[in-house]
């Protein structure tokens, strides 16, 4: 005979009631407003110690799940990433940025894998990718991905430079830089370097926030050799940044060209050390990211105090970062 049934009884039905209150919990918008900026300051540790233990339903779980994939995403987390994204679409099937970064995050887990697997997540990256601009035709950055992937992928991968060009005419009504940018990309996918050389420069030179814009001139430059053309872009970048109230990442990006130009290291560290202390870090330009590279520059300028302060402060935002790959694009 049961000496207990009532109690037991008592404490499932209690336990279930507690784990079906909590499945259903609204997340408070304070909470996934913190975990942004955690994530915009690239604190990749604190933004996972808060949206991990995070309910996984209920309101506000789409937003979290969301977030948790661009941490993850931030730290090169290709698979973990996907999977976030991936929860984040299933709660929410009409939000256009979820799609796009669900679009990212495969995109970059099919860079990374075997021949097979990477057809198969190209394909549903491209699924969402074509599902963010069907919820949102103005969103500019998810117009950019689709074009870059029409523009680069080949025609049995849903390719073609006829498709980007008609997601460039898209974009021309959104975001004209964005749509030169666009034009260039396809010219450079056709070796029509003179072509995209003309776009990237008017990217450049349109944009309202051109910073950003000159780093993709730079690095056009980068793989022609064109090393005094190179060293002007990066000086209009700086100067552009310096000029701009939201210069975005164009700083970060400018020394990772530096970087993998292996060019003026000097100038490479202080551009990120400009950016770090600045007020424009975004996720874009993961800090954490941004002090292993410095730590790399510092070692290559003799500073060995400076590097290790700067693998310190990597290591402290995102512990799980491999910092030697930091270097790598």
């Amino acid at each position: 005979m049961n000496r207990f049934p009532r109690p037991i009884a008592f404490s499932v039905a209690c336990l279930a009631a507690a784990i079906a209150a909590l499945a259903h919990a609204q997340i408070p918008a304070a909470t996934l407003t913190q975990a942004n900026t955690y994530l915009q300051n690239g604190q990749a540790d604190q933004a996972l110690a808060l949206l991990t233990p995070l309910p996984a339903t209920g309101a506000g779980a789409d937003e979290a799940q969301n977030l948790l994939c661009r941490v993850q995403f931030e730290l090169q987390q290709w698979s973990q990433a996907a999977a976030a994204c991936q929860k984040a679409v299933n709660l929410n099937n009409k939000n256009s940025d979820y799609f796009m970064w669900l679009g990212r995050a495969l995109g970059q887990q099919a860079s990374h894998a075997s021949f097979l697997s990477a057809y198969s997540d190209a394909k549903k990256s491209l699924a969402a990718m074509q599902t963010a601009v069907q919820l949102n035709p103005q969103n500019g950055p998810a117009l950019s991905d689709l074009g870059d992937y029409y523009a680069q992928a080949p025609g049995i991968a849903g390719g073609g430079t006829s498709k980007a060009q008609q997601v460039a005419s898209q974009l021309d009504k959104v975001d004209a830089g964005r749509a030169a940018q666009l034009r260039g990309d396809i010219a450079m996918a056709a070796k029509d370097y003179t072509t995209a050389e003309t776009q990237y420069k008017l990217a450049a030179t349109t944009s309202p926030h051109p910073a950003d814009k000159w780093t993709v001139l730079a690095s056009f430059y980068l793989g022609r050799q064109r090393w005094s053309d190179l060293d002007t872009a990066i000086n209009n970048c700086i100067s552009a940044a310096a000029r701009d109230k939201h210069p975005g990442i164009g700083l970060y990006d400018g020394a990772g060209v530096l970087i993998a130009a292996n060019r003026n290291p000097q100038l490479a560290a202080t551009m990120l050390e400009d950016y770090l202390t600045g007020s424009s870090k975004s996720e874009d330009g993961p800090a954490f990211i941004a002090y292993a590279r410095l730590g790399q520059l510092k070692q290559k300028l003799g500073d060995a105090a400076g590097a290790q302060q700067a693998f310190a402060a990597a290591t402290a935002l995102a512990r799980e970062y491999n910092t030697a790959q930091a270097s790598k694009p």
